[in-house]
């Protein structure tokens, strides 16, 4: 993956999107080349770390905390906030998707907001972000389902993801909302074990990663003709430049030179400045929901700072303060840099007969799902992950997260705000309580975690590396 980003000169001729050398997109304009450089100031890590895999949300429940949003509006259409899902221009096989098979009662506020903004003709353009587990996935889903016509055997509907795991997750989440309206989908993670596919796509809905997605519409398995929704789930993080910004830039153009009001949905958790600049440079059109960033701070989740003399002592607050007590509570994720520091710490904590699991970006898939299955089980209590599950990964009993590494850029000092409100976001699912303790060692961590906090307009409390009662203390009284 380059650092490019999209690529300057928007309005130079440019090859299909699933062509193999890349090409500059046109018609975006200068302004997008001005904000296409600032993107490559976002997120570099270094090669031994992992990019976030965005999976698997469960649906147990839904945090409604929009407290502080900006929301925008670009027509003239009034959109009257929906307080039932029957409020919703949605068919009655889709309602009975919503209450027998997910099990839903009502709206979440950011539901019950863009909904109707999506729903509603002349089914404007949405660049959303809310909280993690307030329901960003049942909005982009009921869209692709209510834009679908079961009885024409073409896609219609896309679904862009980072990962394969995430797209494995939504396409199980539609199935399940989709169950009674007799439309058909499939992803581009049914291609496993050398298996590719060779017919035509008939499904009415698509979900996949650029990659494959690529590969299908140069073989001419996917046709882009019929596509009228366009989704990007995480979308800041398809739209950083170090990540899939061009690839994203290009499909985007390819769908509306054939279908120039195809609706383009933007959901995700977080956006940075920049990438939000140019998220509403592709869609200058499109409606707004942007919640404050002291709003996403998360203040179900109790965080702790733990001073600890040395990296050394990171390991022995692991052993001695965490491992011993986080079990009978809850499930754990301890968070590190790179792939090589999440093997390292696994193979430390099991030699001296902790029982732990762990995962990291260079395990084939296979493996990665037993581990994220055994974990989902509750067979394994304790989970060392690199960023690849710093994201989107919804096991309700996380109670726990441990930062044994801040999340920071390549310069091992400019903190990732994103990530580490992601990290700790894989606690407290769903409105639920939870934990953050942020190992500190040295003087860039210091700097790091006094950043976080005034980024985030949120003071953290310290723990003292060695206070056991002050540890029990606190999971007892935040958990």
């Amino acid at each position: 993956m380059d650092d490019d980003g999209p690529p300057p000169g928007f309005e130079q001729p440019q090859k299909h999107w699933a062509d193999e050398e890349p090409d500059t997109p046109p018609g975006l304009g200068i302004e997008a080349d001005r904000l296409a450089q600032d993107l490559k100031l976002i997120a570099k890590v270094e090669p031994d770390a992992d990019e976030p895999d965005l999976t698997l949300r469960l649906q147990e429940g839904l945090r409604d905390g929009i407290e502080e949003a900006r929301i925008t509006t670009q027509s003239d259409t009034i959109y009257a906030s929906a307080a039932t899902f029957e409020e919703l221009p949605l068919t009655p096989e889709i309602l009975q998707g919503l209450y027998v098979e997910m099990k839903f009662e009502r709206p979440s506020k950011i539901q019950a907001i863009t909904l109707p903004m999506v729903l509603t003709p002349p089914f404007k353009d949405l660049i959303a972000q809310a909280h993690n587990g307030s329901g960003k996935t049942t909005c982009f889903v009921l869209s692709m389902l209510s834009r679908v016509d079961p009885g024409i055997n073409k896609p219609q509907a896309l679904c862009m993801c980072p990962t394969r795991e995430l797209v494995t997750q939504n396409l199980n989440v539609l199935n399940r909302m989709g169950k009674y309206t007799g439309i058909r989908a499939t992803s581009t993670a049914s291609e496993t074990d050398g298996k590719f596919r060779k017919d035509p796509i008939t499904e009415q809905v698509v979900i996949g990663a650029h990659g494959k997605l690529k590969t299908w519409a140069s073989k001419r398995v996917l046709s882009l003709e019929t596509i009228n929704i366009l989704v990007f789930d995480e979308a800041d993080e398809m739209l950083k430049a170090d990540g899939f910004a061009d690839d994203s830039v290009r499909l985007i153009k390819e769908i509306r030179k054939r279908n120039p009001k195809v609706q383009l949905l933007l959901f995700s958790a977080t956006f940075n400045d920049s990438v939000k600049r140019f998220a509403m440079q592709i869609a200058p059109t499109a409606n707004q929901l942007f919640v404050a960033k002291e709003e996403l701070s998360l203040d179900v989740i109790a965080q702790y700072n733990v001073r600890c003399p040395n990296r050394d002592a990171k390991v022995r607050v692991l052993k001695e303060m965490i491992f011993p007590n986080c079990e009978r509570l809850g499930q754990t994720i301890i968070f590190v840099r790179s792939r090589d520091q999440a093997k390292d710490l696994h193979s430390a904590m099991e030699k001296d007969g902790y029982k732990c699991t762990s995962i990291q970006g260079g395990m084939e898939g296979s493996d990665r799902d037993r581990v994220v299955q055994e974990f989902r089980d509750g067979i394994t209590k304790i989970l060392i992950s690199t960023d690849v599950l710093s994201r989107g990964f919804d096991v309700s009993q996380v109670t726990l997260v441990v930062n044994y590494d801040l999340p920071v850029e390549r310069d091992q000092r400019t903190p990732q705000y994103e990530t580490y409100l992601h990290r700790i976001g894989r606690s407290g699912r769903f409105g639920r309580k939870g934990v953050a303790f942020n190992l500190v060692s040295g003087f860039e961590d210091e700097k790091v975690v006094e950043a976080i906090s005034a980024y985030f307009h949120k003071k953290i409390e310290e723990v003292q590396w060695d206070d056991e009662d002050k540890f029990i203390d606190v999971l007892q009284k935040s958990l």
